[in-house]
This record gives C-alpha cells, structure tokens and sequence, in this order.
C-alpha cells in the first residue's frame, strides 16, 4: 500500500518493467524494427525517429537536426538523414526473445501480460461489445466475428485480423524501404550535384587565373613592343632635327658674311673717287659673285618632316583580338581569318 495515496500498489513483475525498457517513447508502443540507436545511446523506432525528423526538417535536401524525446539531447544527421543511423540489433533480439516468451506462455494457458491492451483496440459499430478481430477480404475492411455470422459480411470471404496485418505491414514496410532507397538514391544524386558545383567553382576559378595571366603577358608584350617603337621614333625625330639645325646654322654663318660683304659693297659706292673705285672694283665684283653663290645652300627635301613611314597598322591584330575566344572557338576564328 502507498503510504501517501492509502491505495494498494501492485508490485512490477519483471516483465513488466522489461516490456516498458522496450517501449518506444514516441508511439509508446514496444519497438518495432528497425530500432535506431541515437548517439545519445537512446533507441526510437525508424519510423518514429523519421517522423520527428521530418516534422523539424520539412525542406531539408542534406542533413538536418532534431532532439531525442528521452534526454533533449540535439542530433545530428549527415545527408543519409535517419536511415544514416546505426540500428541496434541488440535490442531487436531482446524483442524477438520477449516476443517468443510471451507466445509460448500464451500457448500453454497461462494468462496475458497484465497490460490490458483490449482496451485499446476499436470496437465494431453493429455489435459494441465485439472488437474487430477478422478482416473481409472482398469489401477490405476490418470487421467483427458478429458481421461475418449474421452481418452484411456473412457471404464474404474473411482472413485472420492478424495475418491481414502482418501481410500489409510487410508491404507497408517493403514499400517504406523501397522508398527509403530511393530516397537514399536523391540524396546521392544531389550530393553529386554539389560536389559538382564545386569542382565547377574551382575550376572556374582556375580559369579566370589563368585568363588573367595570359592577358598580362599580352599586356607586358604590348608595352615591350610600345616601348621600343617609341624609341626608334625618338631617334628618328632626334636626328632629322639635328640635321635641320646644323644646316639652319650653316644658313646662319652665311647670312652674316652676306651682310658684312653687303655692308662693304655699300661704302664702295659711296667712295668719291673714280679711280680708288675701278681699282676695287673687280675684286668687289667677284666677292659679290661668290657670296651670291654661296647664298643658294639647299634646304629639307619636300616631306623631310614627315614621319608617317613609322605609322603601325594595328587593324590586323585588332581584328584578332575582337574575334579572340575560348580554345574552340579561337581555333575557328584563327581559320577564318586564315582564309581571308
């Protein structure tokens, strides 16, 4: 008796206590398999533990998380979700063995386990106090023993409740695993697919590098190829005006000797005596001749300033590097251009 309570408290049998060990907390039924183990060390049905995990992961393509009902502890699951779990096959020998006990006591006359479970099966709306314990394999609906006797069911053909479950319990079950496998199947596939998208990243990646390079050296050839046309340019322009102020010089230097002989004839003519200017004369003639002479110096040939023979036609490799594309098709434009 509980002291507290005044009410009689009937001792736990052993197989009781085992019967609760072995029960699901989620269906508060005893396991069904396959039993998962959590990394808890707690064990849930597959089913139950896929249906928690479904319930917190509605969406999810690759893992997901949820808590097990015993001890609150989080789980983790990788992209196999509940069916990446370990199954515990110690505990589902434990219940094939309690399974086994409990039919052959059944057998042999003795009473069921003290948990009465009728109470908890339905019970036919013709005949309430009959529980449904046959099926009607012609209409496929659960039925009472009552209906197949003088019920709507009485021409019908009838099979054991049980055997009807177990049978599509089975294909229930088959059908999950089927389906789970093929679960299994999406799930590799997307794992696939995302370890393709990222080979696809890297190896885009790697392709920009090495555009980039490539583009750098054509932008270093460049510029090498710049530098040294400037200064053949340089040189050329430095030595045309060179040659242009030596002779600009030259120019120069006669002009002033042109000037002091202009200056000298000038005096002469003004010189008073007829005699002192026919002495000189001749000479200031011939000076005069000379210097004439040496006035016509020749100047730049016409176009001397131009510099449009060092022009560099570029409309070939622009047109290379407009058409220029990935290998295939800068093999098809190379060809093209080829044959124009």
């Amino acid at each position: 008796m509980d002291i507290q309570t005044g009410q009689v408290v009937r001792p736990v049998s052993a197989m009781e206590s085992l019967e609760k060990q072995l029960s699901c907390p989620i269906c508060l039924d005893m396991f069904t398999k396959p039993v998962v183990i959590l990394p808890c060390q707690h064990n849930l049905c597959r089913g139950c533990a896929n249906d928690l995990y479904e319930s917190r992961n509605p969406y999810h393509f690759s893992g997901g998380t949820f808590r097990c009902p015993t001890c609150r502890f989080e789980v983790v699951l990788d992209r196999h979700g509940v069916y990446g779990l370990q199954r515990n096959l110690l505990v589902e020998n434990i219940i094939d063995i309690y399974k086994q006990q409990q039919e052959s006591k059944t057998g042999d006359g003795e009473d069921p386990p003290l948990k009465d479970k009728d109470a908890k099966e339905p019970r036919c709306k013709e005949h309430e106090d009959e529980r449904i314990n046959i099926y009607c394999v012609s209409c496929q609906t659960p039925t009472c023993s009552m209906c197949k006797v003088f019920g709507q069911h009485k021409d019908c053909e009838v099979s054991p409740l049980h055997a009807v479950y177990q049978s599509q319990k089975n294909e229930l079950r088959s059908a999950v695993e089927v389906l789970a496998a093929a679960n299994s199947c999406v799930q590799a596939v997307m794992a696939q697919m995302d370890d393709t998208c990222k080979l696809i990243q890297e190896n885009g990646e790697l392709q920009r590098r090495r555009l980039g390079e490539s583009f750098d050296l054509l932008y270093a050839i460049l510029e090498e190829r710049k530098g040294e046309l400037l200064e053949h340019i340089d040189r050329e322009e430095q030595s045309k005006v060179t040659v242009l102020r030596t002779l600009a010089e030259q120019h120069k230097q006669q002009l002033q000797l042109s000037n002091q002989l202009q200056e000298k004839l000038t005096q002469s003519l003004q010189a008073c005596g007829a005699a002192e200017f026919l002495l000189a004369a001749k000479q200031l003639q011939e000076e005069a001749r000379q210097a004439t002479a040496a006035a016509q110096l020749q100047g730049p040939e016409p176009g001397y300033e131009s510099m449009e023979h060092l022009s560099v036609d570029t409309q070939q490799v622009e047109a290379l590097l407009t058409c220029m594309d990935f290998r295939q098709g800068g093999e098809d434009v190379d060809q093209d251009a080829g044959r124009e």
